[in-house]
């Protein structure tokens, strides 16, 4: 924004600093004062004003109001006082009429007789120059230098052509023409606020005046333009006809609309001084909702708390005072202070205490350490432990999935889950999210069964919680994999258990009820109850046919379900240490044809009976059933690591500890090592 320095000046009876001094001391209170240049005997400067300092500071009155406070000078307001003819009325010569009191909260109007239209006078003609405004004549000019001076846009009309002595404030009509000042031809639609007068538009409200009411050398009735528009409808209206003004980006910034009355006196009083009009007494003024000044409850010890720095309260006042606010009362502490309606950006206590710290000057705000404690936050263990289950599971190459915690009538009766005291939601969101979840694993074969097409190696996991009544609910740990990979699982589930500080883990037998044999989520052979010291914790096995073909899923899934309530009760950061043997271990891979029924569980018992304490580790790496086997056995094979802490075996010995393994598994009926 454009100001001059000679015209800062005239506000002032004492010298203001050097324009390059000046601009220093302006640049920490505005965002930047971008140029400073001599030019026609006067010095430009281009300050950045903020936006929220448009409504007073877009003029060279509020700077200077500003460059009072700051400096604290003197500042002197410019007249405005009128002589106004007793024998003329405003009203007698137009009438005004808003259609919609939101876009034009405020229309005020004032009439000027006898004009002599001219050129204006030097000094006025050098200072629009200076401004970057083109002089026209003595009317036109006066209302561009008020804008100027008080920031508040003004419009005039040659009252002589408006028809039927009217203003009408409207939105236009579809399709509705005007052409401006300008030349330019402008095709308007109802969102585009006009002035109009009895017939058609004169002006597009506070963007641009119309062509036919301008005013001219044959014009010897003004009637001056001062409103208040709504800033949302000028901008909307501006970015609809593509056409950005001086006045427009005033009002969208928002203006004070008591300001109206102050620019529109202003110029009434050059008009008569410059073009020796008539005065006509009164205005014709549109104000349904007055604007009044507000008041804010100033705290004087949070002035403190705030900056960091004790102002003393006679400094304070002194400040407010300056800055144009008034103290209506104080008790003990606190000071309730008048706000002018020109200041639109100070409406809380912190508005104020910004600007006492601003004029009072942040360099005088020493750089303080923070005084306080660095208290370490309270360790939550819920969430440490899920975080730990996380890590681990995403070790192992799982990714963690995030679903909603509902599923619908489908799910319900496919995992026969309507015996069980579903909540119903009272307004879902869909069908498919009718009830709170009681299990994660509707969801999670879910997952599986929108992205087997493109991902057939899915491993995923979630961790949340489901719902068992109104009142109840728990945290519970699932995870899957695809394919037939009940053991790799299995091995997963102990990977994550042992991270989790707990080592005595323990697989049983699931057998499903007999109400729910034929429903079971689980493959009646291919499932194992989690136990952890003889409690059960969850669940881990194959899913039954009957639920993924419910689900349309061609693959097999074998998934873990886990009450991390009762999981969370055993985890330990405990961990026992075992020093790695420096003496080099062996392997010895064994196949055994067992019965069906066997359980592998019981099969390494009996290796680790054989073996003793020189076997390390057992792995089941093969396990198969189908063509050349007969039709009640299936073929279990193990990996035996053999190893000592003090020695490093022989081949010899190694051979009879592996014969001795082979014995105890042939004691068993049914049972035969293959050789």
């Amino acid at each position: 924004m454009i100001f001059s320095y000679n015209w800062l000046q005239s506000f002032f009876a004492k010298k203001l600093p050097k324009p390059e001094q000046l601009a220093e001391v302006l640049t920490l209170h505005f965002a930047e004062v971008e140029e400073v240049r001599k030019e026609k005997g006067d010095y430009i400067l281009n300050i950045d004003v903020r936006p929220n300092r448009a409504a007073d500071c877009f003029s060279h009155l509020g700077i200077a109001r500003e460059i009072a406070a700051i400096l604290g000078l003197k500042f002197q307001i410019p007249d405005y006082r009128l002589k106004e003819d007793k024998n003329l009325k405003s009203k007698d010569f137009v009438s005004v009429e808003i259609k919609d009191k939101k876009a034009c909260p405020r229309y005020t109007a004032k009439v000027i007789t006898d004009i002599k239209v001219g050129p204006s006078p030097e000094w006025l003609q050098k200072r629009l120059i200076v401004c970057g405004l083109r002089p026209i004549n003595n009317i036109v000019d006066v209302v561009n230098y008020v804008m100027l001076e008080t920031g508040q846009p003004l419009h005039t009309f040659d009252g002589e052509k408006l028809e039927g002595e009217k203003i009408i404030v409207r939105f236009a009509q579809n399709s509705e023409k005007i052409t401006t000042l300008d030349g330019d031809a402008f095709t308007l639609d109802p969102e585009v606020l006009v002035i109009a007068d009895a017939k058609n538009p004169v002006a597009i409200a506070g963007i641009k005046g119309g062509k036919t009411p301008e005013i001219s050398r044959k014009t010897r009735i003004v009637v001056i333009e001062s409103a208040n528009f709504n800033p949302r409808v000028i901008r909307r209206g501006s970015k609809k006809i593509n056409l950005k003004t001086d006045a427009s980006v005033r009002f969208e910034h928002g203006l004070d609309p008591n300001m109206t009355e102050i620019a529109i006196n202003r110029s009434a009083y050059l008009m008569e001084k410059i073009a020796q009009g008539k005065i006509a007494q009164g205005l014709v003024d549109v104000y349904p909702q007055k604007v009044f000044p507000k008041i804010v409850k100033l705290d004087l010890n949070y002035i403190e708390r705030l900056l960091g720095i004790k102002i003393p309260e006679k400094e304070v006042k002194n400040i407010l005072e300056r800055l144009g606010f008034k103290i209506k009362t104080k008790k003990g502490k606190f000071l309730n202070i008048e706000i002018p309606t020109r200041r639109l950006d100070v409406s809380l206590s912190e508005d104020l205490i910004e600007d006492i710290g601003r004029i009072y000057g942040y360099k005088k705000i020493g750089a303080v350490y923070p005084i306080s404690a660095l208290i370490p936050p309270r360790r939550n263990l819920d969430i440490f432990w899920e975080d730990a289950a996380k890590n681990a599971l995403k070790e192992a190459g799982f990714n963690e999935v995030y679903n909603y915690s509902f599923f619908g009538e489908k799910e319900a009766k496919l995992f026969d889950f309507t015996k069980k005291g579903l909540i119903e939601v009272e307004n879902p969101l869909s069908n498919e999210q009718k009830y709170l979840r009681i299990s994660l694993i509707p969801n999670l074969l879910k997952n599986v069964e929108k992205n087997l097409r493109q991902f057939p190696d899915i491993k995923i996991f979630e961790l949340g919680k489901v719902f068992k009544s109104p009142n109840t609910e728990k945290r519970m740990l699932a995870g899957l994999l695809v394919g037939d990979n009940f053991y790799q699982l299995k091995g997963v589930v102990d990977s994550l258990l042992n991270s989790l500080g707990i080592s005595s883990i323990w697989y049983d037998d699931y057998q499903a009820g007999p109400e729910e044999t034929k429903l079971s989520v689980w493959h009646p052979q291919k499932s194992a109850e989690i136990k952890i010291n003889g409690e059960e914790i969850g669940f881990l096995g194959e899913i039954s046919h009957h639920i993924l073909s419910g689900l349309t899923i061609p693959a097999k899934v074998v998934l873990f379900d886990i009450d991390f309530e009762k999981l969370n009760k055993s985890v330990s950061e405990e961990q026992e240490y075992r020093p790695i043997s420096k003496f080099p271990s062996a392997i010895r891979d064994i196949a055994v044809l067992v019965p069906r029924q066997i359980r592998v569980e019981e099969v390494l018992n009996k290796i680790e009976e054989g073996g003793g304490t020189l076997i390390r580790d057992v792995d089941l790496f093969d396990m198969y059933e189908g063509a050349g086997l007969p039709e009640d056995r299936k073929n279990l094979a193990f990996h035996i690591i053999f190893q000592a802490e003090n020695r490093t075996l022989s081949s010899e010995e190694i051979d009879k500890i592996q014969q001795k393994i082979i014995k105890t598994l042939e004691k068993n009926p049914g049972w035969q090592v293959r050789k």
